[in-house]
């Protein structure tokens, strides 16, 4: 009698996969005060702060649960940065609520890291 599971791991199916894929620039841990908007449900702006950047994005602590790939609007307090964004993914704290990535896609304005010198 032949096991599934033993067919299913020679065609390599149901055996965990792992990807890493690595960050092009660190994230550096840097509270910076920002507001984002956009939600497609729960309309208006949420005054939140990052827990880390990069030129290209930022961790950004949030109530809200976003959904992979949503767009959204992000300006910070100070300064004159504002870009839309990508949520690239969207984790659960614990009694907080949730931290989403973001990837700019239009940003303008002084961000408080700039792009790495190529």
């Amino acid at each position: 009698m032949t096991n599934l599971g033993d067919i299913g791991m020679a065609l390599g199916i149901g055996a965990p996969k792992t990807f890493t894929i690595a960050r092009r620039e660190k994230r550096i841990p840097m509270e910076i005060g920002v507001q984002i908007s956009g939600h497609a449900t729960l309309p208006g702006t949420e005054t939140t702060f990052t827990e880390n950047v990069s030129s290209r994005g930022a961790r950004v602590l949030t109530s809200r649960r976003w959904k992979t790939n949503d767009r959204l609007t992000i300006t910070t307090l100070a300064g004159s940065f504002r870009s839309i964004a990508r949520v690239a993914y969207c984790q659960g704290i614990p009694e907080t609520g949730f931290a989403i990535g973001l990837e700019f896609i239009e940003p303008s304005g002084t961000w408080v890291v700039a792009a790495p010198v190529q």
